[in-house]
């Protein structure tokens, strides 16, 4: 059996690795982290295999606000062109994209809550089957430009550009299938302000309402991590 040394970019404390620490603790791989909202250090690239970004309510490009952004995108690019495996859910989706040159910026609707997104059937997807379309929790209000040589694997409504396959090992989610009861209560505790009434956005209530969706979320986002795990 592989194993895998596995290092994660945390930007705030209430968007954590939700379902996936699941998955690494039954795997038994070996985890380590920075974390920008503390003192951090970011490793050498020869100690892990696997660099996962997560989200967080800051831009992309807030480098005057946030200092280490700049130093996260280097990082990142680094990784990527060092052959690692990197998965970036949300802002960590457009972290990726800005690694690889592609314009990062606020798109036309903010999307927060359970909606559909559209599955590209134009590739091998990884993410889901044979299904054409199917729900995922969103809270991002910003898009990006698909990167060169990046294939589209996941589109919706209110934004074009969900998710992308990049290099086969690198992989940009807009949406978090890694969501669970706690982490979804944590978003709606700390981003309850953005919670205003448009198309795109739903309710507390709207989200609580919809929670059975968790579990299979979870799940594609474990056969998301079990696909990486063979390349």
């Amino acid at each position: 059996m592989n194993t895998f040394r596995i290092h994660y970019l945390q930007h705030v404390a209430y968007e954590d690795l939700g379902c996936i620490a699941q998955w690494v603790i039954e795997k038994e791989y070996k985890i380590t982290s920075s974390k920008f909202y503390e003192d951090y250090v970011l490793p050498n690239h020869s100690t892990y295999d696997w660099l996962i970004i997560l989200g967080g309510p800051m831009g992309v490009y807030e480098q005057e606000r946030y200092s280490w952004l700049t130093v996260e995108k280097e990082f990142i690019k680094q990784a990527i062109e060092q052959n690692k495996t990197v998965i970036g859910i949300c802002l960590g989706s457009q972290l990726i994209a800005s690694a690889l040159k592609a314009k990062v910026y606020p798109n036309k609707e903010k999307e927060i809550g359970w909606f559909p997104i559209n599955v590209s059937e134009a590739i091998i997807n990884p993410l889901f089957n044979n299904e054409k379309c199917y729900p995922v929790f969103h809270w991002h209000g910003d898009t990006f430009d698909l990167p060169q040589n990046a294939a589209l694997l996941a589109s919706s409504e209110a934004c074009a550009n969900q998710a992308f396959i990049y290099s086969d090992k690198v992989i940009g989610l807009q949406f978090h299938l890694e969501v669970t009861e706690n982490s979804l209560k944590q978003m709606i505790i700390f981003g309850g302000s953005e919670l205003t009434t448009e198309k795109y956005i739903q309710t507390v209530q709207e989200m609580s309402n919809q929670k059975e969706f968790l579990k299979d979320n979870n799940q594609r986002m474990f056969q998301l991590l079990n696909y990486l795990a063979t390349k």
